[in-house]
């Protein structure tokens, strides 16, 4: 198949801008982390009333509370992480140890589909899902196995030299599992949404990737897992 030279071009400059935006909301401070995420929030909300209408037709309102489940929680739980982090056994005069989280889990969910789709490329053979029928079991399970290893060994090391370290080693394998696996049912949980809708994208707010929910999709479903985690056992 013959590569589009225009739409590689867009696709590269929108991943530019994106991970620009991304990469000085997470690490300025806490009001560009909050800002941030306020503004994926709304829009992740717009395009999922959006998408239940295009389903629901005018019944749309009665779904949306799970909007409330799968948005706005999510979302309220990584501030909620950043915030808490930042004023941990004295640290709060270091605000980059509470943005550690929050980096650790977006960083593996980025990480394993990276991976996902590599592995994926180069030996999946077996469909994984009927809803997301370019994802492979070969695909799948080496994106979540590359995915603890990289964090588990790779992630406390940048954390000490950029960041805070956290916690044990381990902490950040368990994190890496939680994410990579809720991470895939986020993504697959967002397609199945777009098939009931018979759309491609959530949207169009980033050419060549869609809209918010396509970006966000794993985070909203990995994140109430890892916060869960933290509380109660960390």
């Amino acid at each position: 198949m013959a590569i589009n030279i225009n739409t590689l071009k867009t696709r590269a400059l929108t991943a530019l801008i994106f991970v620009a935006v991304m990469l000085v909301g997470l690490l300025w401070n806490q009001w560009t982390f909050l800002i941030l995420f306020v503004l994926v929030h709304l829009g992740c909300w717009y395009e999922f009333i959006k998408i239940i209408k295009i389903i629901y037709g005018t019944r749309y309102m009665r779904y949306l509370w799970f909007g409330l489940l799968y948005i706005t929680m999510p979302i309220m739980m990584l501030i909620d992480l950043r915030t808490i982090w930042s004023n941990f056994e004295g640290f709060k005069t270091h605000s980059d140890f509470g943005v550690t989280i929050p980096v650790a889990i977006i960083f593996s969910i980025w990480l394993n589909d990276t991976m996902a789709y590599l592995v994926g490329s180069v030996i999946g053979k077996t469909p994984f899902s009927k809803i997301s029928p370019k994802k492979t079991w070969e695909g799948t399970i080496g994106g979540i196995i590359l995915c603890i290893v990289v964090i588990g060994f790779v992630f406390p090391l940048i954390a000490e030299k950029f960041f805070y370290p956290f916690a044990q080693r381990s902490t950040y394998f368990i994190i890496a599992a939680i994410c990579a696996i809720a991470g895939t049912a986020g993504d697959l949980m967002e397609s199945k949404l777009k098939r009931m809708a018979n759309i491609k994208d959530s949207g169009s707010i980033m050419p060549g990737h869609g809209g918010f929910l396509d970006r966000f999709d794993s985070l909203l479903v990995a994140t109430p897992f890892v916060w869960l985690y933290l509380k109660l056992f960390v």
